[in-house]
């Protein structure tokens, strides 16, 4: 069942439902091959070694892309998603992956936000909302802000 997030139920301060997530090597190709970003950075081992990087990084689209999900899913079907942005502060490393289905133990982010700021527009019912996504170790390596029209309860 999919939840309808309203107005006049949220504060500033009002926590944005955690969204988990994971990504996998095998993730990273598939990004690739959607989204048309064919770096090496995000699928070669020795090409990310050579970058200084260590290892293949997530792809910043897919991070943002998280933050829309975690947002779209928050304010539900009657929600609207006006603007979103976010910045790259940290590098986050995919699981590598153990069979064709299953990926091995590794990181798992989480995409969180909360409410900074609501107030009514014309005949929007808007919230301005931190977004990030951080890391296993608590760091927030994508940061971002969202701005989403909320329905009312008394229309």
């Amino acid at each position: 069942m999919i939840k309808q997030t309203y107005y006049e139920d949220i504060e500033a301060g009002t926590e944005v439902t955690p969204l988990q997530k994971i990504a996998t090597t095998r993730m990273l190709v598939q990004w690739a091959g959607a989204s048309g970003d064919f770096n090496p950075l995000h699928y070669d081992e020795d090409f990310a070694k050579a970058m200084g990087v260590g290892q293949p990084i997530v792809h910043g689209a897919l991070k943002r892309a998280w933050l829309v999900n975690l947002m779209t899913d928050w304010i539900g079907p009657k929600g609207t998603l006006k603007k979103l942005s976010c910045r790259y502060r940290g590098m986050d490393y995919p699981r590598k992956m153990k069979t064709f289905e299953a990926p091995q133990d590794g990181e798992t982010w989480w995409c969180k936000g909360k409410v900074t700021k609501k107030y009514v527009e014309g005949d929007d019912c808007l919230v301005e909302c931190e977004i990030w996504v951080e890391n296993g170790k608590g760091e927030k390596t994508t940061q971002g802000t969202a701005l989403a029209a909320l329905p009312s309860r008394k229309t």
